[in-house]
């Protein structure tokens, strides 16, 4: 008997995406490509229930020019977001980061970030000792890593307790500590290894020292990469990634389009749409969850409380960033590098900062003479910092920016754009939970969850996670 992908009188199917980040658009990429390739023929709906696409890619204007709000900057070693973005027709526009050299802000002072690390794990003691990051005793703390007894990880560990007892806390504190916090706005001693350094995690349970381990995860690092840059972005901002996928996938896509409940029909999945004055149901062979934690749990309940209840135990950090448009004349010299960190421990409002306008070229033509700087500010636990007002926020980091830099004029244009309970939290065995609720959800057919909150933040692991989610859903109509 022919299967779906032969027969022209299959019957066309119906997915629905909820949510319209970067992972649903991926998950509406995935399964219009699925179909154009001779796999079962597909309709996809959409359903975000913002405004507009994209999740926490966003561009808008600053000064004349377009800076994202979100993120900047695709990971150039990992293909899966530069693959969408030439699939969507940005390749042309791909360019790299023009530098990538970073520094960290402590104690009053600017430090190279050590060459040779793992997320802030140091695997090179003369490039840590020649940054002037940590004190002599701080450093002369590292070594005797190798010769303590190994550590047990068990089945996962906190990443800051565990290089602090391998290192010491300086090493936490001055360097892992503003590296992750820079990725998931979180606290070294809540998060996982296993989730936020799975490139490191095998190692150390191999290693008994964490040096030996970080040197040979940055050794199979570099055996698997490909010369060249790192970080790239289409001109004009990341931000213009959504809607370029959305527009070439094929799918209808409806914004302010909130789903409130999800039900089993004998053939599928009932969805109800929009306000409770006047809901809409929507019929969908397959589902795929692509929105947040919480309101993925919220749905699944009446149907996997197992998984919904994982789900609630993943919590959320809030932040906000600061773009900030200066006259080159403002500093006493235009920033060099890509940008710097800056550890909590030094009690300091912003955790990060990045010079956009140096970072990528195409600022050159569009603004010349413009200097674009984006700070990070806020991280979990910091909640109250947010509650300022904008002009508040701009003032706390123009602070830091004088500070910093010395910096001595006003900022032409400034923007705060706040992500709240924007990053998941990858706490002490996130991964096993990630494992739980996604053996719950296969229990149901027609079912998949995509997103940041599973197995990476960056969007690489957002796209990846979304063309997983669509992948599954179409097994059960493959012959």
């Amino acid at each position: 008997m022919p299967d779906a992908r032969s027969d022209a009188s299959a019957p066309v199917r119906h997915v629905v995406v909820v949510g319209g980040g970067i992972a649903g658009l991926a998950a509406a990429w995935t399964l219009h490509e699925e179909a154009g390739s001779g796999g079962p023929p597909l309709r996809v709906t959409v359903l975000e229930a913002t405004g507009q696409v994209g999740g926490k890619l966003r561009v808008s204007d600053l000064a004349g020019v377009a800076v994202d709000e979100g993120a900047e900057s695709l990971l150039l070693r990992r293909p899966e977001a530069v693959d969408l973005a030439r699939a969507a027709g940005l390749g042309p526009d791909l360019e790299d980061a023009a530098t990538t050299s970073a520094a960290v802000w402590t104690r009053g002072r600017m430090h190279p970030l050590p060459r040779a690390t793992v997320m802030g794990v140091p695997s090179d003691l003369r490039s840590l000792a020649a940054s002037g990051l940590l004190t002599g005793r701080e450093l002369s703390r590292v070594p005797v890593d190798s010769w303590l007894p190994r550590t047990r990880t068990g089945d996962d560990v906190s990443v800051g307790r565990y290089v602090a007892a391998r290192m010491g806390r300086a090493v936490v504190d001055r360097l892992v500590e503003p590296l992750l916090g820079g990725v998931y706005a979180g606290r070294a001693d809540d998060l996982s290894l296993d989730a936020t350094l799975p490139q490191l995690a095998p190692y150390a349970r191999r290693e008994r020292s964490l040096l030996a381990a970080a040197r040979a995860s940055r050794a199979a690092a570099d055996a698997g990469a490909q010369d060249g840059a790192v970080f790239g972005a289409p001109r004009g901002g990341v931000g213009r990634l959504p809607a370029a996928v959305a527009r070439l996938s094929g799918a209808t896509v409806r914004t302010g389009a909130t789903v409130r409940e999800l039900g089993r029909t004998p053939d599928g999945w009932r969805l109800v749409v929009g306000p409770t004055r006047s809901p809409e149901e929507v019929l969908a062979d397959a589902v795929v969850l692509a929105v947040p934690a919480a309101p993925t749990a919220r749905l699944l309940r009446p149907h996997a409380a197992a998984a919904a209840s994982e789900l609630t135990q993943i919590r959320y950090s809030s932040m906000a960033v600061v773009a900030l448009a200066f006259p080159a004349t403002a500093f006493p010299a235009v920033p060099a590098g890509s940008g710097f960190l800056v550890p909590p421990v030094d009690g300091r409002s912003v955790k990060a900062v990045t010079f956009s306008s140096t970072k990528w070229g195409w600022y050159a033509g569009a603004a010349p003479g413009l200097v674009v700087v984006r700070a990070s500010v806020g991280r979990m636990g910091e909640e109250a910092v947010l509650q300022r007002d904008d002009a508040d926020l701009v003032d706390l980091v123009l602070a830091d920016l004088t500070d910093a830099l010395g910096v001595t004029d006003p900022p032409l244009d400034a923007r705060v754009t706040r992500w709240g309970g924007g990053l998941p939290q990858y706490t002490v065995g996130h991964r096993g939970r990630v494992e739980r609720i996604r053996a719950a959800v296969a229990e149901l057919p027609g079912l998949a969850v995509a997103g940041a909150a599973y197995d990476g933040v960056g969007v690489p692991a957002c796209v990846a996670s979304g063309a997983q989610a669509a992948l599954e859903v179409l097994r059960q109509w493959r012959a």
